[in-house]
Formats: C-alpha cells, structure tokens, sequence
C-alpha cells in the first residue's frame, strides 16, 4: 500500500515543525517536500531533520497544487496564523485538498459551512491532543446530562500558551460553552490569557524548558456562599502530545476518504472514536 501524501502547511512555525518530524517517523505516510506559508516568511527553505522543505508564498501556491494533482491525493496538514484559516480552508475546498486544521481562529462556523458546500472532507478541531478532547468530550456529556448544575455558581478561567501564541486558546473558548451549559454565565472575553514569559515562570510555576511550547488551564468554580470550590486543570509542556493527535487525524481522514466521505466535518472526538 501506498504511503498517504501529506503536505504540511505552516513552516517553518514551531507546531508544524514538530507535526511534519512525527510524520516522518511514520512509514505509512509521506512529507512531501513543500509547505504553504505566508508572504511574511523571507526564506525560501527550512530543514525538517534531514529533510528539505521549499517554501511557497501565496502568488505560487496554485502552480503548486496544479503540479501535486497529478500525482494523486495529498492530505493538508495546517498549523499557520488565525488571520489565515479561513483563506486557507477556501483554497483547500476549491483544490480538493482533504485537510486537518490545528490552527485556531479564524470564522469557525464559516469554516465548517466552506467544508460543507465542498467535495471534500476535513478534520477540524482547536487541539490534537487526545487526552484533552477526551476531557473536552467528558465535560459535553456532563453539560447535557446535569444541565445547570453549577448555577449561581462563578467562574474564573486561565490559560497560559507560549508568547507565540496569537488567539486565545479554543480549548478553554469550547469549555466556556460547557460551564454555560451547566448554569455558568460567562463570556469567552471573560478568559484570562497569559503570554508574559516572566509572569508564565514567576507567577504560574512553568519550567523554564517549555515556556516556548506549553498550554495551561485552569478553570475554577465557586458557590454563590463561598464553601464550595471545584476546580479543573490540565497542564500540558511540550508539543508531542498535539503531534501525535494530528498524525492520528491524518490516517483518521485517509479511512473516511476511502469510504467516500465528502462535504464531511470531523473532529478530533471523532478521531478518538474511530470508525
């Protein structure tokens, strides 16, 4: 059987680096030699362990995609900008481009709607790692099974992500929308997002060694009165965990290809799920 192509778009960043070396390590699949990126990246190359990956600008990405259809399907991977999802997606759809999009941001709904009304299909999720959608989905079971549980209860929500880090995390955007459901009033501009290294290392305890790649949460609950508190957290150091999730996609969207799936949106609780 053929290796699955995969194209990964977004280098030279950090998280696509990591993403293209675990798909390296995976004879199944293959990185093909170029990357997308974006008119504000002067060089033309980057090096992926022994690899070497040309780096194309928007004006020739189309000559690029022309030449790739000719040796059959290739899987997107994009780890780019928030500014650049939805553009991306679009191109994508019209190119018939199966992708996975670990990039928050961007217009979330009209990113799926694009996916949808097109020919292909994609996986979309704001984390790749397994473990945290797994609490993610654990958090959706309780929001539709105790509805209101936690009313007139507060909450605080935190997250730390390296001072790269753009947006504000979907992660704690898509819990925000669990604690309404369990009877919280919040909003998503309510989160508290830290990008201060100094603060990161002095106030939230982060090692020095991952203040270049980790993600943080804590989300806090207190009673009206003050005699309860019930406190989530999960702390993740590195970019390993969101690699591995994404290379897990990948042969997730492969199977749902070859089943003939199209305009389809999965994500990564789909993923965990198989099938």
């Amino acid at each position: 059987m053929d290796p699955i192509k995969v194209m990964v778009n977004g280098l030279p960043g950090n998280m696509a680096t990591k993403a293209a070396e675990h798909i390296l390590q995976d004879s199944s699949l293959k990185l093909i030699p170029y990357a997308l990126t974006g008119p504000e990246i002067e060089a033309t190359e980057t090096q992926v362990n022994s690899e070497t990956i040309r780096l194309i600008r928007p004006d020739k990405r189309q000559e690029l995609v022309e030449s790739l259809k000719k040796e059959g399907m290739v899987i997107c991977v994009d780890y780019t900008h928030p500014s650049a999802v939805n553009d991306n997606a679009a191109f994508y759809c019209e190119n018939s481009l199966p992708f996975v999009m670990g990039t928050t941001g961007g217009d979330r709904e009209r990113l799926v709607e694009t996916v949808q009304n097109s020919g292909i299909a994609a996986v979309v999720a704001p984390n790749m790692a397994k473990q945290i959608v797994a609490f993610q989905a654990m958090m959706e079971y309780a929001a539709e099974t105790f509805p209101d549980v936690f009313k007139g209860y507060s909450l605080e929500v935190k997250e730390s992500h390296q001072q790269g880090k753009a947006d504000t995390s979907g992660t704690a955007k898509a819990m925000v929308g669990y604690f309404n459901q369990l009877g919280v009033p919040f909003a998503k501009d309510q989160i508290t997002m830290e990008r201060d290294p100094e603060v990161q290392r002095s106030e939230w305890g982060i090692p020095e060694a991952y203040l270049k790649g980790h993600g943080w949460h804590t989300y806090s609950l207190c009673s009206e009165d003050g005699t309860v508190f019930v406190q989530f957290t999960h702390n993740v150091n590195g970019r390993e965990i969101y690699a591995g999730g994404t290379v897990d996609a990948i042969h997730y969207l492969a199977k749902r290809i070859d089943q003939g799936a199209k305009g389809r949106v999965f994500t990564m609780i789909d993923v965990l799920k198989g099938g």
